[in-house]
């Protein structure tokens, strides 16, 4: 899980000793490194640590001179903007895809961010150039390169892995049911992105962005610094232009950590209103996927694609009349005119002063755009709940809900939880050269029973705490919405602790309630800093429209430094 709930779950558990692993281990393609009881990957499919993950091979067909042009416009452009050239044969889908393509190339072996590339991109974008010729759009992404999170299914070349070598050779059956909606919508799915392996939800001890079979996911802006959260090669590859949009997951944090150091807008939408239907779990009572963007337009036109009701999720079942029928609805500069917008500083505030200073900066436009802001509006701690309840709960659910993923999935794998501890305790070196698997073996030793009389319980206390927290203050103060700093600048990449700010994600994922992160500003004028938008149920199209009119007002997103480290520093 997300690094904000694995620092709670316990402050004495012991540090583990690390496991020397040859550093060719992580910078060559993982036949070198499969474990020894495990299907090997194909060579062309899938790439680990710095080296380039398989592209689809030039095909002799590009103007060079317009890839170079539109490589410089790649940070900049809107997927509408993308669109409008498209429909103006200035720009064809393969053009872009393989635009996408040369930057993974040049760009990836520094950040790490791409683990897998899709075989079939550059047929996926031939396609789609057919049928823009022939007057078919499938959607409101035809021909857009959208990468996917790596623990969400696709039913094509390449593999769904959570980042762990024990799924190299999984073979999901069909697509996610969001995949299907991406290509409904006439998406180019372009790759996997790394992430966190397990999504975090392994090791107290675990460190953000790193995989067995993706390696270290690095931040764009300085190197040396941590991508945060387990939707790090999303956040990372959006930030840096690797596609148009990418596709993250939270269970606690995930989304919003990973774009707030990156200078990203990451969306986690309210519980149900994205299917988690072919994603790997942790606890469907948390787990939403959602995305980030290097705009707010971008990323609301990628959430519209992926909402909807889902048969087999029945969280989803209002999904579809969740959401405005046109997501430029929420595009509205004047959003917070007359809105009243809390402001949440008890926790946040005097951590960091650079946070404290682009946050005061932050109210000041809020107030600028015509919002009535409200201080004091602080939502409650949530570490009494954490404990007691919500702890007790997730471990019963992870166990139930990956049991059944793993069981349903075909190909050889683990098919259970004790399983994959024991393929991890076959494969230390290269699973667990860095942290162990405290959390999958507390979560094994559950009943898993989710109908359970004390389990029901200690999910009804935390789902009702985390709500109440929220609604209540929203309730008091009479509030459209809570603003709140996002979290700290990105420390070192080893680091366990990439933001203190655990309640500011805790309350909003427990009780599957959106929340939206746009940039902010910087700290020492380099690391990104983000700022939170957060609301009650299905406030969705309300928290975008005030993440666009801030981000419209400040524009404070600049392009990745790619910095080896900040200045000033050996």
């Amino acid at each position: 899980m997300e690094k904000q709930l694995m620092r709670s779950l316990t402050r004495t558990t012991r540090r583990h000793a690390v496991i020397a692993v040859s550093a060719a281990c992580l910078l060559v393609p993982l036949t070198a490194c499969t474990p020894d009881d495990g299907p090997r990957p194909a060579a062309s499919a899938t790439s680990t640590g710095g080296a380039a993950p398989y592209a689809p091979k030039n095909d002799g067909k590009r103007d060079g001179k317009r890839d170079g042009r539109l490589d410089e416009r790649l940070d900049r452009v809107t997927i509408l903007e993308l669109q409008e050239d498209m429909k103006g044969k200035r720009l064809t889908s393969r053009e872009l895809t393989q635009a996408y393509l040369d930057r993974i190339h040049r760009l990836n072996p520094r950040l790490n961010a791409v683990v897998t590339v899709n075989p079939d991109a550059l047929d996926l974008a031939r396609k789609s150039d057919e049928l823009r010729r022939t007057g078919e759009v499938r959607g409101p992404l035809e021909g857009i390169p959208v990468l996917i999170k790596d623990n969400i299914d696709t039913a094509d070349r390449q593999p769904t892995t959570a980042g762990s070598t024990a799924l190299l050779h999984s073979k999901p059956a069909q697509d996610a049911f969001l995949v299907k909606k991406l290509r409904d919508a006439g998406a180019v799915i372009l790759g996997k992105a790394n992430m966190s392996e397990w999504a975090n939800f392994r090791s107290v001890e675990q460190t953000a962005g790193w995989s067995a079979t993706g390696g270290q996911t690095r931040n764009p802006y300085v190197l040396d610094r941590s991508p945060c959260g387990s939707s790090s090669g999303s956040a990372v590859a959006a930030a840096a232009a690797l596609a148009a949009v990418t596709i993250g997951s939270e269970t606690d944090g995930s989304i919003v950590c990973p774009a707030s150091v990156t200078s990203t807008v990451g969306v986690k939408p309210t519980l149900g209103m994205v299917s988690r239907s072919g994603m790997i779990p942790i606890t469907s009572r948390h787990d939403t996927a959602g995305p980030i963007a290097r705009n707010t337009t971008d990323a609301a036109l990628a959430l519209w694609a992926i909402h909807g009701s889902d048969t087999a999720d029945t969280a989803t079942a209002d999904a579809d009349t969740a959401l405005p029928s046109d997501h430029r609805e929420v595009l509205d500069p004047n959003a917070l005119r007359g809105k009243r917008i809390g402001v949440w500083r008890k926790g946040h505030i005097g951590i960091d002063p650079d946070v404290d200073r682009a946050f005061d900066v932050a109210v000041q436009r809020l107030r600028a755009l015509g919002a009535t802001v409200v201080e004091g509006a602080d939502v409650a701690d949530s570490k009494d709940m954490m404990q007691k309840d919500m702890l007790p709960a997730v471990l019963t659910e992870f166990k139930h809900d990956l049991n059944a993923y793993l069981a349903a999935t075909p190909g050889p794998h683990p098919k259970n939880l004790t399983e994959l501890i024991a393929f991890n305790k076959r494969n230390s070196t290269v699973e667990m050269p860095k942290f162990g698997q405290e959390l999958f073996e507390m979560a094994d030793k559950t009943d898993g029973d989710v109908n359970a009389p004390v389990y029901r319980q200690h999910r009804s206390a935390a789902t009702r705490q985390a709500r109440q927290a929220i609604d209540g203050v929203l309730a008091e103060h009479r509030l459209d919405a809570i603003v709140t700093p996002t979290g700290v600048p990105a420390p070192a990449v080893e680091a366990l602790d990439p933001t203190p700010f655990e309640s500011s994600t805790r309350n909003s994922a427990v009780a599957g309630y959106p929340h939206i992160t746009v940039p902010a500003g910087y700290a020492r004028d380099t690391l990104p800093l983000g700022v939170s938008f957060l609301g009650t149920r299905y406030s969705d199209a309300n928290l975008l429209s005030y993440a666009y009119a801030f981000e419209r007002a400040t524009q404070v997103r600049k392009a990745p430094t790619y910095l080896p480290t900040l200045p000033g520093r050996s």
